[in-house]
């Protein structure tokens, strides 16, 4: 997920969202309109994944806020062996689903549940993870910490936030360290790397 606005198709009520690499470079999936849902941008999305160019073959990845699911199909294209996308909205889940049943032995799984309830469970650990909740909503620090504390993240996992540009200061997990920082529009996005606690 992330904040541009989706685009606008009346035959099918919704948008459409695009993978831009990897084996499944072009194809198009259909979104769902609904409320707080933003496909992250194709230029956003580009930079993300340059920064990620050497990280995502072989890792696991959760895409916790999923939404149209833009960030995990994009990883699955480019070789993660495993995405789980999370989505509170039963539609928009439904809607995930189709689409990972659309791409041939797609290693994913989504499942329908709030985000911040999921990070209460049981946890494996993740080597990436994507952070893009609908925006003025305060769950990042909530999502972050759970993240830290229950044991969701590898040793030397990668986080991706995406969040509006002038947002309120974010509270992270002291062994985050700042990799990479941009923005675009009115968007903000971050990748951090978890150290290991000293």
């Amino acid at each position: 997920m992330a904040k541009a606005k989706p685009a606008k198709n009346t035959s099918t009520g919704g948008g459409q969202i695009r993978l831009i690499g990897g084996q499944w470079r072009g194809r198009k999936l259909p979104v769902l309109n609904s409320e707080g849902l933003r496909p992250t941008t194709d230029r956003i999305k580009e930079t993300l994944f340059n920064w990620l160019m050497f990280d995502i073959r072989h890792c696991r990845c959760l895409d916790l806020f999923a939404g149209s699911g833009s960030l995990g199909f994009e990883a699955l294209s480019r070789g993660a062996i495993e995405v789980v996308l999370v989505e509170k909205d039963a539609k928009v889940a439904q809607q995930l689903q189709h689409n990972l049943t659309s791409l041939p032995r797609a290693p994913g799984r989504v499942i329908n549940t709030d985000a911040l309830a999921f990070l209460q469970t049981t946890a494996t650990p993740f080597d990436l993870v994507f952070l893009d909740p609908p925006f003025h909503r305060e769950l990042l620090p909530s999502a972050c910490q759970l993240l830290e504390q229950n044991g969701w993240l590898s040793e030397d996992a990668k986080i991706y936030i995406e969040r509006e540009q002038n947002s309120e200061f974010l509270p992270l997990p002291p062994n985050w360290r700042l990799l990479k920082d941009k923005q675009a529009g009115q968007v903000s996005y971050q990748l951090y790397q978890r150290e290991k606690m000293v």
